[in-house]
């Protein structure tokens, strides 16, 4: 008996979305996190400890809790709801809103730590040359913080590929629309499908393996640039 192709339409479309609402939110994530990076090693007080509590949050949280929350926050009934006109849950955007607050501290913990790293000289150096804040900030503080910016989007964009919990809560399994690897992987070992589960299981475990060795490669050859 013919063997079917390795990968068949519904596989390939579900690869696509995946790498599609990761790239989507590893930009989110760069373009929120950073900022909200900077400010917590600027700043002081308690309310930087409540901020950094919230966003570390995710990390020791159950996914299928904040994905609770999530979903009563972007259904029907909810005030977001009211004030955007339409749900979030259960569709893309919905995901992508889901995926930045589950990623989000393995966004900004690495880029706050290197900001952190820089101290203030840099930036002490920078205003003695009439420097602006802003102006400093991007041609001080983010080429010095760029091994930090790397490990960051590459730690958001392998953990959206991989999260499961908070995309099954929000999102459920909308083929072509919510149906992400890791829920397609689920369906198939419900089902008894262990071949294409192996598949894509297996292209994850190769790929997170490839993301994490290359991370530490270029971080490292940034770090001897440095010197």
């Amino acid at each position: 008996m013919a063997e079917g192709p390795l990968l068949d339409a519904a596989m390939i479309e579900t690869i696509l979305l995946t790498l599609k609402l990761a790239g989507v939110t590893t930009v989110v994530l760069l373009l929120v996190g950073t900022p909200l990076a900077w400010w917590l090693s600027r700043a002081g007080g308690l309310w930087k400890e409540v901020v950094a509590t919230i966003v570390a949050l995710p990390i020791v949280l159950p996914p299928t809790v904040l994905g609770f929350y999530l979903l009563i926050a972007m259904g029907p009934n909810s005030p977001l709801t009211a004030i955007l006109g339409r749900k979030l849950s259960f569709t893309f955007e919905g995901l992508v809103v889901g995926s930045v607050i589950y990623s989000l501290p393995f966004v900004v913990n690495p880029i706050r730590n290197a900001f952190e790293a820089m101290g203030p000289r840099p930036m002490e150096v920078a205003a003695t040359l009439r420097a602006s804040p802003l102006d400093a900030f991007f041609t001080v503080a983010l080429p010095l913080a760029l091994p930090g910016l790397f490990t960051g989007a590459i730690l958001g964009f392998a953990h959206t590929v991989g999260e499961f919990g908070v995309i099954l809560m929000i999102g459920g399994g909308i083929p072509g629309e919510t149906k992400v690897l890791s829920v397609t992987i689920f369906d198939y070992v419900e089902t008894l499908q262990w071949d294409k589960a192996h598949v894509l299981a297996g292209g994850m475990l190769a790929m997170s393996f490839a993301v994490i060795l290359a991370m530490l490669l270029v971080e490292r050859r940034l770090n001897r640039a440095r010197q």
